[in-house]
């Protein structure tokens, strides 16, 4: 490439000149320089080419001509041939072309050719001892074996002790893929780098007999790896294959100056890089060097007084200039004529004719863009302040809706509560695609449920209340941190909150199935809902309770145990649900004054007339939970007789007049064993006495529900004959104490009610939390 552009410079050079004589003196006179030392491609008085090769300096025409800086760099110009050919003086090899760090020779091959029976015909052994020190193999060559039935063997024993082999077998000619050496038909190996020698020879297996139709020959070379393609079978039975990539498969050699680096040859005398050139070692292993012209500078850097600057503004195609072009040492600079204006670039604006218009034209441009700054600079600080009002909002938010609280629990908590994300409210909204009406899972009369997917896809419930007084703070607080403490699978997990809203947000696992109330109470009845999963589903609800109650780090009570707070998933797995009423109960103590709060149908008849909490009060509510999957009514309905209307007492008065089982669901009676009815009946009766004391614990309730789930199933028409046993008496009357007139049926229709949001003094009975 730099002798093809050394040569494009003598001839265009000088009619650029000739052209250019009309712009600035300077630039002429740089032309000139560029000119004259860019002939400078041999020493004074050489041969400049051998037949159709240039030979630059360092190297040499002529064995010992002294036009070559040593005599390795010799080049025999041959002129018994026509024309005249260029050999190596080591080596032998003929030379195609020279550029500044490669030589390019003639290849040489191994090959053995056999007749059809087997016979040798012809054998070649292939070798290249290049011998000097400032010689080395190119590793951009490779080393390639054609044949199907050959392998060889190429070492190297100067310079670099090496010795490797590639093997080419196949048996039919439509396994050879065109293009791919990989040892069908073709196999490629690389050498290291620092080879001097190389030596080839070709061995075969069965002579070629089997292959013999499409492959009678075997060949092994070491050549330019870019200028081979494997052309496939046409190769393998090609006879010229050998003569063709004799002439088309060159051979790369490494050339250096010296064997010393820069750092060393610069302290030297013999230092051959000259003036605007630099320095590249060499890293064939041995030491070395080569010249280099620096950018925008050509010519040859082993001759005095070095590279030139190329004058870039002589050749239109060397420069991006659109009109000018002002030519400088290694560079060159652009502009443009008078009455014009521009950045001269052909890539850029270019050189633009002015006119009479052109003040106004610049004045009302640079109104326009003055324009367009001021827009863009008010929009910008009308976003920046817009922002950070937002910010202070939400920090104004995230203390209103009890920040600081939450990390005055977690400071002083020794469970998870740590684990609990505090999401953002941008993460919320993408979540819930902005809160869309196609997400919302249930309303309630205190605010909505909405479906979401986080980042990580995971499915959850966000629930999200419509308004939040500072009273109810503290309860949603709490709501978070109990949940925190709480990992059971029969309890809703919670995943974090977001308190940046206006109203705080908790982001719970999702529980798809609804809740036990509308499963119990929806219309058309519930196929699954069977004896059998009515007895799991208390047992799983009672064994999260219990778990509450006493195997928590702290002893939790719910405070508002009811079905509609009994959530199901896709298995029906139970899952206990809406903590915001919930407490934490100190080791120390077993009974707390509160606040009376809870759900009409479900309260405990003594806290509500002591504001006594224990935990004997989730005890009464999971009673009634129990009677309401017995019977299927809801706890407390209106619409019903007067003595009807409350299912606890209902069903304390029915065991005490012996017609429980009338009571009962037909497919509970149906279902179910005597002996299990009955003392389900018996537990019912025992959660819902009107004295804490004398009422189970969770734990106990939940180990009679399972053993329960154990007992045998007989055939109701065996059992019949034990009806008049079935009516239990009652050990005391129950009052009615839900005299309160409200309508209990406001939100039955309309909420799904999974997750709650409220948490009231008195809740209506069927409004889901």
């Amino acid at each position: 490439m730099l002798l093809r552009y050394i040569t494009f410079q003598l001839i265009w050079l000088p009619l650029a000149l000739i052209a250019f004589s009309t712009t600035t003196t300077t630039t002429t006179t740089t032309t000139t320089i560029s000119i004259v030392n860019t002939a400078a491609i041999t020493k004074p008085g050489c041969q400049q080419n051998c037949g159709n090769l240039t030979v630059p300096y360092p190297f040499g025409v002529g064995i010992g001509s002294g036009c070559s800086i040593d005599p390795w760099f010799d080049i025999n110009c041959n002129t018994s041939f026509s024309p005249p050919k260029p050999f190596l003086n080591v080596g032998n090899m003929e030379v195609i072309h020279i550029s500044d760090s490669e030589i390019r020779t003639k290849n040489v091959m191994a090959s053995n050719c056999f007749d059809r029976t087997g016979s040798l015909i012809s054998s070649n052994r292939a070798s290249i001892d290049l011998g000097s020190p400032y010689f080395t193999l190119s590793q951009k060559n490779k080393f390639t074996i054609i044949g199907c039935d050959d392998f060889a063997l190429i070492a190297a024993f100067t310079g670099l002790n090496f010795t490797t082999g590639c093997f080419s077998l196949c048996s039919r000619s439509v396994d050879i893929l065109e293009g791919y050496c990989t040892g069908i038909g073709c196999c490629q190996t690389s050498i290291p780098k620092g080879l001097r020698t190389f030596l080839a020879a070709i061995s075969t297996r069965r002579n070629h007999t089997d292959v013999w139709s499409f492959n009678p020959c075997g060949y092994a070379f070491l050549g330019e790896q870019d200028k081979f393609k494997f052309r496939g079978a046409s190769d393998l039975s090609d006879p010229n294959f050998m003569n063709k990539t004799v002439d088309s498969v060159p051979v790369l050699i490494d050339w250096v100056i010296g064997n010393k680096s820069c750092v060393e040859a610069q302290k030297s005398n013999d230092f051959t890089c000259h003036k605007n050139s630099y320095c590249v070692d060499s890293d064939n292993g041995f030491g070395g060097y080569r010249c280099s012209c620096n950018k925008g500078y050509g010519g040859n850097p082993y001759l005095s007084p070095g590279c030139n600057d190329i004058d870039e503004c002589a050749n239109p195609d060397s420069n991006t200039c659109d009109k000018i072009c002002i030519n400088t040492p290694g560079s060159y600079n652009c502009s443009c004529p008078h009455g014009y204006f521009g950045d001269g670039q052909k890539s850029g604006r270019g050189c633009i004719a002015k006119n009479p218009e052109f003040p106004v034209i610049k004045f009302s441009l640079g109104m326009g863009f003055g324009f367009l700054s001021l827009l863009v600079a008010m929009t910008w600080l009308y976003i920046s302040i817009k922002r950070r009002k937002l910010i202070k909002l939400r920090e104004k938010f995230f203390h209103q809706n009890g920040g600081l609280l939450l990390k005055q629990q977690v400071a002083s908590s020794e469970g998870g509560v740590e684990s609990t994300k505090v999401f953002t409210a941008e993460e919320l909204e993408k979540a819930t695609n902005n809160y869309a009406e196609d997400r919302i899972l249930g309303r309630g009369g205190y605010g909505t449920v909405y479906k979401g997917v986080l980042p990580d896809k995971r499915v959850v419930a966000i629930k999200k209340s419509r308004v939040m007084d500072e009273s109810q703070i503290e309860l949603f607080i709490n709501e978070v941190v109990v949940l925190a403490q709480v990992n059971h699978r029969n309890v809703v997990k919670i995943l974090g909150c977001c308190l940046e809203s206006e109203v705080p947000l908790l982001v719970y696992e999702y529980v798809s199935n609804g809740t036990l109330y509308h499963h119990i109470h929806g219309r058309g009845g519930t196929t699954w809902l069977s004896w059998e999963n009515r007895l799991r589903i208390a047992a799983e609800a009672a064994g999260a309770l219990a778990y509450l109650h006493s195997a928590a780090s702290m002893p939790i009570i719910h405070r508002d145990v009811k079905s509609s707070n009994i959530l199901l998933d896709d298995h029906h797995i139970t899952k206990i649900s809406d903590f915001g009423a919930s407490r934490l109960v100190p080791l120390d103590q077993t009974q707390l004054t509160t606040l009376v709060q809870g759900t009409l149908g479900y309260l405990d008849p003594e806290y509500f007339h002591t504001s006594q909490l224990t935990d004997k009060s989730d005890v009464y509510s999971f009673g009634v939970v129990l009677a309401e999957l017995l019977t299927g009514k809801i706890p407390l309905c209106m619409e019903r007789p007067q003595e009807e209307r409350n299912l606890a007492t209902y069903f304390i008065m029915s065991m005490k007049e012996n017609r429980l089982f009338q009571l009962f669901e037909p497919r509970v009676v149906r279902e179910g064993t005597l002996d299990q009815l009955q003392k389900v009946a018996e537990l019912v009766k025992s959660c819902l006495n009107m004295k804490g004391e004398h009422r189970p614990t969770m734990k106990e309730v939940a180990m009679e529900l399972e053993s329960l789930r154990k007992f045998t199933r007989h055939p109701w028409v065996n059992q019949h004959g034990h009806e008049e046993s079935a009516g239990l008496m009652s050990e005391s009357e129950q009052s009615d104490l839900y005299t309160i007139q409200i309508n209990p049926y406001a939100s039955v229709g309309d909420i799904s009610g999974q997750y709650s949001l409220d948490s009231r003094m008195i809740h209506p009975i069927s409004s889901p939390r």
